[in-house]
């Protein structure tokens, strides 16, 4: 019997903003490093992190539904 361990709202968009805020740093630092110009890199950062928390959070609950990967928890008797 399989019996899932949802995760809730809360916690997926908790990690949603934390990868964000990683993923931002990591434009950034790729965006200057490629341009050459800060100003640059801030507006290419600033742009992509409203639409990549929506899009990652919509994928964390999307994956809620798919059991692969998941390991079976057994009540107790």
């Amino acid at each position: 019997m399989f019996i899932p361990v949802p995760e809730t709202h809360g916690r997926s968009i908790a990690k949603a903003v934390s990868w964000r805020i990683t993923g931002s740093i990591d434009t950034f630092a790729l965006s200057w490093l490629i341009t050459g110009n800060v100003v640059s890199a801030g507006s290419i950062a600033s742009a992509e992190v409203i639409t990549k928390i929506v899009l990652y959070y919509l994928h964390e609950r999307a994956w809620s539904f798919i059991p692969f990967g998941r390991r079976m928890i057994l009540p107790a008797d």
